[in-house]
């Protein structure tokens, strides 16, 4: 058995759950062979892992790194980390968020910059879906198995990323979605991207979380400007040192400094 087959296994075995295949590695827990049969054949589609030499180098330098990825699409487009941005935002877009993702999402895959986010309701399948619409192309990270695609509101987007873009996952194919596995995906949707822009976000929202891995993996966070004396996590993160975005220009910046 190969190494990677042996991390299929653990993460079949344990439903991608990152902590449990990390204890079974160092324990060095036996593989049984008629197991790895039955469960492999539960694995009909595509997968890298971190043993492999196509596996993202910038995810080997996150919190966690995925041991193993799931995919349908183009993996082509997570190899260019310069082409891609990040762009996040809240489930609960007001009509200025989506207005802003819309025209800056649209304008960057015009300058062929990939969109990425966790295709959650709001901000983020807005920004995709401007994005594929422009013509561009676009990365989801999902918090579930990527035959069980969540939230169904987003299920457009999903069907033309699978065709015109890229659908990830740290999670088997049919794996249920769970509320602890969306703040960990955020540390993938952090890696992807050059550069992290948020669209709109309250001052608890859980795009935050997606900030603090974009900062601890040392790269820029963008925000768009929200009227003065909201409950704006944009203001306070532009007051915190985080760059304006006004346009698809400035966002463009965040991937190409002076």
């Amino acid at each position: 058995m190969t190494g990677q087959q042996a991390l299929l296994y653990l993460s079949l075995k344990y439903n991608g759950n990152w902590d449990l295949i990390y204890q079974a590695i160092r324990e060095k827990k036996f593989i049984e062979r008629d197991e790895f049969d039955r469960l492999s054949k539960m694995q009909v589609g595509p997968y890298i892992t971190v043993l492999d030499l196509d596996y993202p180098k910038r995810f080997l330098n996150a919190v966690k790194p995925p041991f193993v990825i799931y995919y349908r699409g183009n993996l082509e487009l997570l190899k260019d980390e310069g082409r891609c941005l990040s762009y996040v935002g809240s489930r609960n877009a007001t009509p200025y968020g989506e207005r802003m993702a819309k025209e800056i999402c649209a304008g960057l895959a015009k300058k062929g910059v990939v969109i990425c986010n966790g295709m959650a309701r709001g901000i983020d399948s807005i920004a995709l879906r401007s994005a594929l619409e422009a013509g561009g192309k676009g990365i989801a990270v999902l918090g579930s198995g990527i035959e069980n695609p969540y939230p169904n509101s987003s299920r457009d987007v999903y069907e033309r990323l699978l065709q015109e873009g890229l659908v990830i996952s740290e999670y088997p194919l049919s794996a249920e979605p769970k509320r602890d596995q969306f703040p960990l995906r955020n540390r993938i949707v952090a890696a992807i991207g050059k550069a992290l822009v948020v669209g709109e976000a309250s001052r608890l929202s859980g795009s935050l979380i997606t900030v603090n891995f974009a900062l601890g993996y040392g790269k820029d966070v963008g925000c768009i400007p929200f009227e003065a004396g909201l409950e704006s996590g944009c203001n306070s993160l532009i007051k915190d040192g985080a760059h304006l975005i006004e346009t698809a220009e400035d966002a463009y910046g965040l991937l190409t400094p002076p």
